[in-house]
């Protein structure tokens, strides 16, 4: 598919999907969903060589960045992070942290 093309379907320019490209401007997640959507290509496609780089890079061998994709990739968790995104009030989404935080510790303290 063609830059024009693409970003055509995406409402923007072939200049700015170029940018994209090169690296220059960066691809928000919502972006990223809708390219994958066009390209029918699952949204994990655009990670396949992070967790390759990052078991090469020094000092990131003992990280396992597979729970971070997974959790981005998957349905909901693409869904919380748009809408995380969407909240503009940085005092609301230190709220919504604090939040998904206690229910996390609440729910690890009854699995115990």
């Amino acid at each position: 598919m063609s830059q024009e093309r693409l970003g055509e379907l995406l409402g923007l320019t072939f200049q700015q999907v170029q940018k994209y490209e090169k690296g220059v401007n960066r691809i928000g997640a919502g972006r990223l969903f809708e390219i994958a959507r066009i390209l029918g290509v699952p949204i994990q496609y655009f990670y396949e060589s992070v967790t390759e780089q990052l078991a090469s890079a020094p000092g990131f061998a003992e990280r396992d960045s597979q729970p971070v994709l997974e959790f981005v990739s998957s349905g909901d968790g693409l869904q919380l992070s748009l809408a995380y995104m969407r909240i503009k009030d940085p005092k609301v989404r230190k709220r919504v942290l604090d939040l998904v935080k206690s229910l996390a510790e609440d729910s690890t303290e009854n699995a115990q």
